[in-house]
């Protein structure tokens, strides 16, 4: 079939009936298994087989899809998965995001999409203003936090290096004066991942001893800081993942300016406490970081592919990012978007991410947090009232629960994930086998709470007995 031939009609009617397949899918979310039904092999051969010379329908194609997807897919998107830290999509920010990919807009330059810059703008505003950050901070949005420390840390790379001398991005690092970075011990992996990629290494960091609930120490980073000299990084934590803890983001902050130093924030989920007014306490001091990640498909509950950067030092962040070639003129008092992030074939991303904004408002976005947080709480208490131990405290969305010796527990979260009310998955905390319950979804209500505390103890008992 020639596809430059497709006529209207088949366009609409192909769109109208993915459409109603995608209304199936998300109809079935809450009350179908949360874990896939289909294994690898079996998904494999329903959709796999030798590329044939000649295509298929279209509207076949999509169907096949549709079928495997009953099975096949996780439901993540649903009200009563706590797995890891992931939202569903809200309903605004998912159909914006088929906007996106009907438009087909590359968002590098203005030139080549004057709408999605105006976008980016204006979401870039409305974000500080919401997280409280000065509205001098310059944004990125980029494809998850993994990419946003990148580039927060990438323009922290060419910051400390301009000061001494040395022009990063022409010279590279071969014979450049080394950088010092001081994470966490409990620093999530991506910002491990972030500086290999830049070539400051995973292992050559110095690591922060934490307190019992995962923080920071300040006095051990003010140790720390003493014994380094030349440019240096600190990376804190707005979110525990495990714990859902907070760094003392201010404390931090007045050392590392005493220092010099460079002062990131991973806020991969915790970022968005501060939209809340009862939560704001715990990111106080977060407004002093030069560069911030955050996640919009974790708690803003965006389609995936969706992080944000904030970098306090725009030039930084900007020297960092661009690069120009001669058909890549920019445009005078216009945002062009590739200069804030590592990509120049982009997806124009923040436009779900203005979706959800625009029709949640304020106080919307203020109740999600704070309804998760509720939900958290929730199940912490119907687990402890069960006989089992949590072993946090609960100060945000995150629940870690022991269902006695790490064999059983581990025994219990397999059971859950099979019995299929909802999933949950395992983690260790301070050398203890844990569940780990995130509650991020805009969609969990209190009775998809209720049910799965029935379905998790019911499980722990069979277990036990």
């Amino acid at each position: 079939m020639e596809t430059t031939k497709v006529s209207g009609p088949q366009i609409r009617s192909l769109l109208e009936s993915t459409a109603g397949e995608a209304a199936v899918f998300l109809e079935q979310l809450a009350d179908r298994p949360v874990a896939a039904t289909s294994d690898g092999n079996a998904l494999q051969t329903a959709l796999g087989g030798p590329l044939k010379a000649e295509g298929m329908d279209s509207a076949r194609v999509i169907d096949m899809l549709a079928k495997a997807s009953k099975s096949g897919t996780v439901a993540s998107a649903g009200p009563r998965y706590f797995g890891f830290v992931i939202g569903g999509s809200l309903p605004a920010a998912l159909a914006a995001d088929w906007l996106v990919s009907t438009w087909d807009q590359n968002a590098a330059v203005y030139a080549m999409s004057p709408m999605v810059s105006a976008i980016e703008v204006i979401t870039a505003s409305w974000l500080r203003e919401i997280v409280q950050l000065p509205s001098s901070m310059s944004v990125g949005f980029v494809t998850g936090c993994q990419m946003a420390s990148f580039t927060g840390l990438a323009a922290a790379r060419h910051r400390l290096l301009a000061n001494v001398g040395w022009e990063v991005e022409d010279k590279g690092l071969f014979g450049a004066p080394s950088i010092e970075v001081l994470i966490s011990e409990e620093a999530h992996f991506t910002i491990v991942m972030a500086l290999r990629l830049l070539g400051l290494g995973g292992k050559r960091v110095r690591r922060v001893a934490t307190d019992g609930r995962g923080r920071m120490r300040v006095d051990k980073l003010a140790e720390a800081l003493g014994d380094v000299s030349g440019p240096c990084i600190v990376c804190a934590q707005a979110g525990n993942v495990n714990t859902g803890a907070f760094d003392p983001l201010a404390e931090i902050a007045e050392q590392s300016k005493k220092r010099g130093a460079w002062l990131h924030v991973d806020g991969a989920f915790g970022l968005w406490a501060a939209a809340s007014p009862s939560l704001l306490p715990l990111v106080r001091g977060i407004e002093h970081a030069d560069s911030i990640a955050t996640d919009a498909h974790k708690w803003l509950n965006v389609p995936y592919d969706s992080g944000i950067v904030f970098c306090a030092d725009e030039l930084a962040h900007r020297g960092a990012m661009s690069l120009s070639a001669a058909y890549m003129v920019a445009t005078a008092h216009e945002r062009d978007p590739h200069e804030f992030v590592p990509e120049e074939s982009r997806r124009a991303r923040a436009v779900p991410i203005y979706a959800a904004l625009r029709a949640l408002g304020r106080s919307g976005l203020t109740e999600l947090i704070d309804r998760c947080c509720r939900h958290a709480r929730r199940f912490a208490a119907g687990l402890r009232s069960g006989g089992y131990e949590v072993l946090n405290d609960v100060v945000l969305n995150q629940v870690l629960v022991s269902f006695g010796d790490d064999d059983q527990t581990r025994r219990t979260i397999a059971a859950i994930q099979d019995e299929g009310t909802c999933w949950c998955g395992g983690t260790v905390w301070q050398g203890r086998t844990a569940m780990r319950i995130s509650v991020s979804n805009w969609a969990t209500t209190a009775d998809d709470v209720d049910r799965s505390l029935r379905a998790m103890l019911n499980v722990a008992k069979q277990i036990t007995a």
